[in-house]
């Protein structure tokens, strides 16, 4: 009897020390400042898993380059929080894990943010999959509405009623202005908030395969136009041709009656400017329909990670009902769309109209994006920092379609 006691407990022991060894910690780079969408999200992994999930912040700036560090001397992590436009680089130099079979086996997969997968696809294999999901929307001012004589509850439909009621909240005086954009060389911004105008109208500023660049198109000098025009008459504040994002959200001043902004900022705004009725809808084309620049972040795995079962079962967490209800109560937008209305439930409407944004939203697909779109020096920022408040229209679309072609051209 007390040899059978002696076995059972050796083999209770033995059990114990297997799991304990099961247990996995997972290694995860994230940006500084992600937020607490994603730090809630990762507590409650730890809380209810046995393998659990460490954060390691690294500045933004500093982000990208370090992980290409980390992977050339092997000490890169499990797994990051990677903005999606860097996604195609890292998995065509073979940095990241395969997810391809994983991935497309998952129930909801065809119901993922689209843009973000079609960032962490690189030839036809599935190397990153939706994080942090943003989207840009319009927001106007339904204050200064009322004030003008607006409609407060009406959405502006096009952009000759944006202009329109621009005027009018201007014509209100002093430090009222009807429209708002940070247009001094800040290339990620603009992307974000002026594209759009030109995707709903069917063009684009790169060809499908990022090889080739379209930026002058009758739909892109025509959405220069529409800002030249608000620029002209007045109605966006001087400082906005010297703004480098630093004062992206001027919105929140209560003086600004429209701006295109990101979806974070309808609960910036809810929570922390709650003196300011405001209302979202999506951004209009400069020829009709609506579009979007899908943002935020793919997680995306390093290449043969020992942990990679770990990983996955922190994405599938992520993606469950629990893991999408406390992202979204966090400020950051449903990944899926076949439990989006589940997941908003009882948070503010308008974060619908961010969501609804995801299905039109896009995003540049190419391994060049900082040199050509995100740097404050490169032809993106040159070009509608010129062509919005300078002289040579012709001039400044020349340039930049010729330095893009060539920044393309000359890629190693």
């Amino acid at each position: 009897m007390i040899r059978k006691l002696l076995a059972a407990a050796s083999v209770a022991s033995l059990c114990l020390v297997s799991t304990a060894m099961a247990q996995e910690t997972i290694n995860m780079w994230v940006r500084t400042g992600i937020g607490t969408a994603f730090t809630s999200l990762a507590d409650a992994y730890n809380a209810s898993h046995e393998n659990q999930i460490a954060l390691t912040e690294v500045p933004f700036a500093e982000l990208v380059q370090k992980y290409a560090t980390a992977i050339a001397g092997g000490q890169a992590p499990d797994a990051l929080s990677l903005d999606l436009i860097y996604t195609p680089a890292f998995a065509a130099a073979g940095q990241l894990q395969d997810l391809t079979d994983w991935a497309k086996g998952l129930d909801y997969f065809d119901s993922l943010s689209p843009s973000h997968v079609t960032l962490g696809t690189y030839e036809d294999k599935v190397y990153g999959l939706p994080l942090l999901v943003e989207t840009s929307v319009l927001a106007w001012n339904k204050g200064l509405y009322e004030q003008a004589g607006l409609d407060p509850e009406k959405a502006p439909a096009n952009w000759a009623e944006v202009e329109a009621n621009a005027e009018a909240i201007r014509a209100l005086g002093g430090d009222n202005y009807g429209f708002y954009f940070s247009g001094g060389s800040c290339g990620g911004c603009m992307i974000f908030t002026f594209t759009p105008l030109v995707w709903a109208s069917g063009a684009d500023i790169l060809s499908e395969d990022g090889q080739t660049a379209t930026l002058d198109t009758p739909q892109m000098r025509a959405a220069v136009d529409i800002y030249r025009s608000m620029v002209e008459k007045d109605l966006v504040p001087e400082s906005s041709a010297t703004d480098n994002g630093v004062n992206f959200l001027s919105f929140t001043n209560g003086k600004i009656g429209h701006q295109s902004l990101g979806a974070f900022a309808i609960g910036t705004l809810v929570n922390d400017y709650p003196d300011i009725d405001f209302g979202v809808t999506m951004i209009p084309g400069v020829d009709g329909g609506t579009s979007s620049f899908a943002g935020g972040d793919n997680i995306v795995v390093t290449k043969d990670t020992p942990r990679l079962a770990a990983v996955q079962e922190f994405i599938e967490f992520a993606y469950s009902p629990e893991g999408q209800k406390i992202l979204a109560e966090n400020g950051s937008l449903p990944t899926r769309s076949d439990i989006a209305a589940q997941t908003l439930e009882g948070l503010d409407p308008r974060l619908q109209v961010a969501v609804d944004a995801i299905a039109v939203a896009k995003t540049p697909y190419t391994l060049l994006f900082n040199d050509l779109i995100n740097s404050a020096n490169g032809p993106w920022a040159t070009f509608t920092n010129a062509a919005i408040y300078g002289d040579d229209v012709d001039g400044a679309f020349a340039n930049a379609q010729a330095e893009m072609q060539s920044i393309i051209d000359n890629a190693p």
